[in-house]
């Protein structure tokens, strides 16, 4: 890692709607508000990126990432807006990078955009595509938006829509290339790709973490041999910190277990002692202490040599008053002592 360039942490959601006892999920509105709040306080707190998923669910209340940073830009000042992720297979990407660079320059030139396949199939058949072409829509898509970034008027044909002539794409974003991160969930392929690419990486640490090692080195391998630098590498895992360890483990665990349950049902009901497990030193979940966390951020570090971190916040029906002094906390506390142990 480049220690001229500070290491960055930010939080990131899905917007999900956590049902209640009844089975209902809460109300849309009411989630959304609460994003646009976390995203005040993250900026507020010194916090450098904030992020928002896309899904197109009864149960998520987010499925137009740029409608939502938009608004978040219109209450923050320096923090950088990110999709966590665009779902690209389904979308055209002209119309993604369009609505971009609009929120470029909404923002000031704030914006970033996380192209990712999707860890659900609902927006497949909502937007009329077919999914055993599932691979072909998202490397299709991929050229022509990383080529309407670098060409304008662009050309292009591909295989997934019709081609491009001289097409100008409008409006352009305030920075000279608008950032275009890749999403990985631990595919070697999808690594080495980014990589050729020359896109900064998102690794979805929620499993060991030793693991995603090799990934990382795939792809700085492939940066490299294609003429792209050592590349970017960020993490993004799941999320709460309270002043003491004792007091946030036991505060998340019955809205993380709820969590797991709802949105990950493979993985099975999450008891205590494997919450404890997957918390601990060595483990995916951040879930602690702030001296916890800053640990856990340096130690995944020397694994993967990452320069950004995205806490993935609000899961399970969290209250708003915790959420948001975790994220608080995480800009006060977490940060600093992060950088100042990398400077170091």
């Amino acid at each position: 890692m480049n220690t001229d360039s500070p290491f960055e942490i930010g939080i990131f959601t899905f917007g999900e709607l956590t049902r209640d006892e009844h089975g209902h999920p809460m109300e849309a509105m009411a989630r959304t508000h609460d994003i646009l709040e976390w995203a005040r306080v993250a900026d507020e707190s010194g916090l450098d990126v904030f992020g928002v998923g896309e899904h197109h669910r009864e149960d998520f209340a987010v499925s137009s990432p740029a409608v939502v940073l938009a608004a978040a830009a219109a209450q923050t000042k320096n923090i950088r807006l990110t999709s966590t992720v665009t779902v690209l297979s389904s979308a055209d990407p002209v119309r993604v990078f369009e609505d971009f660079a609009t929120l470029d320059l909404v923002s000031a030139g704030r914006a970033e955009l996380t192209a990712g396949r999707g860890a659900y199939l609902e927006s497949f058949p909502l937007f009329g595509q077919e999914l055993q072409r599932y691979d072909e829509y998202f490397e299709d898509k991929l050229e022509l938006l990383l080529r309407i970034r670098e060409e304008n008027p662009v050309n292009w044909k591909g295989t997934t829509r019709p081609p491009l002539k001289n097409a100008g794409v409008w409006p352009r974003p305030v920075q000279h290339s608008l950032p275009i991160w890749a999403a990985v969930g631990g595919t070697p392929a999808s690594a080495e790709r980014a990589g050729r690419l020359g896109m900064p990486l998102y690794l979805a640490i929620l499993g060991e973490p030793e693991r995603f090692g090799p990934l990382a080195q795939l792809y700085r391998v492939a940066a490299q041999t294609a003429g792209r630098g050592t590349g970017r590498i960020g993490v993004t895992s799941h999320f709460y910190v309270e002043e003491t360890s004792q007091g946030a483990k036991d505060t998340f665990f019955p809205h993380y277990s709820s969590y797991i349950e709802q949105n990950m049902p493979r993985a099975g009901r999450l008891d205590r002692p494997s919450f404890d497990a997957w918390a601990s030193p060595r483990g995916a979940l951040f879930a602690g202490s702030p001296a916890e966390i800053v640990d856990k951020i340096l130690w995944e570090h020397e694994i993967l040599g990452h320069s950004r971190f995205l806490a993935q916040v609000g899961l399970g029906g969290l209250s708003q008053t915790a959420t948001l002094r975790s994220i608080e906390l995480l800009a006060t506390e977490v940060l600093p002592a992060v950088r100042a142990a990398l400077k170091s």
